[in-house]
């Protein structure tokens, strides 16, 4: 068999090549969704602000003139500055099912981190943890929602076959906005609001102010978990910005108390429901496709991508009751906006208190996403 190349991605032909493999190792994988190609090419460039705090190197693999694989290396140095310790990254992994090509492209990734002083890697990460995290290793039948990784059933295994272990196992839950809430969740609504705690969506006059209350809040809440890579302003901003056209004030909630802000949740509808069959493609006629369906026709489902308690509430009196009301919140409007599901992701395997929140409303983990480590 033809000897594997290993080609870094240095320009605008090789990145294009990049972000349209996908598409034909996909090919016959009915739950796929090409993400759209011009949202691709600006999150893998400079205006990402990720790239703010990272170093980062894409590479194709390519056997007999035809790209087979790709993947991608990370160093997250704002990671770096609160572990010295974090390890490397791989992402953006897609490849035929072949040992040899993962070999390679795992190889040229490891190598890559090895001389950049790196111990450990994990991934895949597209392209850190506050993005598409893991890859898909339960849930193949349905497909993904906004913001989220699919891959073929044959990753997690090449991956596997290659030394690398589960570093930890996150979930997405979908909830059934239709069914009625529990009688003992329906109790725990109907009480009064706490003193001095009120509940509202995001003002989008204020959207600045707003962004900058939101991420203290994640930075402050997730502050302890596994893997947490803080968000830094510009990029809720950037985020904010090139969300906006799916920003809905009555899918947001944020909670105040005495005045100040200690939680919010974000729900945003499901993109790629609106851009499904458009080949990733906005011209000529994908532009019209997608209003209509985001406009006219409506998709039924949406995500909650961002949400966050701030610490000292939760461990207080209203920290168990916040969720609720967040989620109730959004549920009563994404209903009469005619949305019958909302994918609540991703959530991390031992982050049992919120999963026990979760699954107290009935919704059920219909996806598990892996992250892999190893040794370098």
């Amino acid at each position: 068999m033809s000897k594997i190349e290993i080609i870094p991605v240095s320009g605008k032909k090789e990145l294009k090549r990049f972000i349209l493999l996908p598409e034909r190792l996909h090919c016959g994988d009915p739950a796929y969704i090409a993400p759209l190609h011009m949202e691709r090419e600006e999150a893998l460039g400079p205006k990402n602000p990720f790239f703010g705090h990272a170093e980062a190197q894409f590479w194709l693999a390519v056997r007999d003139g035809r790209d087979v694989g790709r993947i991608s290396a990370q160093i997250d140095k704002l990671a770096l500055s609160l572990r010295p310790d974090a390890p490397g990254m791989f992402g953006m992994l897609a490849a035929e099912d072949d040992p040899e090509i993962f070999t390679a492209l795992l190889d040229t990734a490891r190598a890559w981190l090895r001389e950049r002083g790196m111990t450990r890697m994990q991934g895949p990460f597209n392209l850190n943890i506050n993005e598409e995290t893991g890859a898909l290793v339960d849930g193949f039948d349905t497909p993904p929602m906004l913001l989220m990784p699919h891959d073929r059933p044959y990753v997690g295994a090449r991956l596997e076959g290659l030394g690398l272990v589960k570093a930890k196992d996150v979930f997405a839950y979908l909830y059934d906005t239709r069914v009625e809430l529990p009688a003992s969740v329906r109790r725990l609504l109907s009480r009064p609001l706490p003193p001095g705690v009120t509940v509202r969506p995001l003002d989008l006059k204020r959207i600045k102010e707003e962004i900058r209350n939101v991420t203290a809040i994640f930075n402050d809440a997730w502050a302890n978990n596994w893997g947490f890579v803080p968000l830094t302003e510009a990029e809720t901003d950037y985020l904010a910005k090139s969300l906006k056209p799916l920003l809905n004030p009555r899918m947001t909630s944020l909670v105040e108390r005495d005045g100040e802000p200690v939680a919010f949740m974000i729900a945003l509808p499901n993109l790629n429901e609106a851009i499904k069959g458009l080949d990733g493609k906005l011209l000529p006629f994908g532009w019209a496709k997608l209003l209509w369906r985001l406009k006219v026709a409506g998709v039924k489902t949406a995500r909650v991508p961002l949400m966050g308690v701030r610490r000292a509430a939760a461990k207080d009196m209203i920290g168990s009751l916040l969720p609720y009301l967040m989620i109730d919140m959004v549920r009563r409007e994404g209903l009469q906006m005619g949305f019958t599901h909302i994918e609540l992701s991703w959530i991390l395997e031992d982050n049992m208190p919120m999963r026990r929140m979760i699954e107290s409303l009935d919704a059920k983990a219909y996806k598990t996403y892996r992250v892999y480590e190893t040794a370098v």
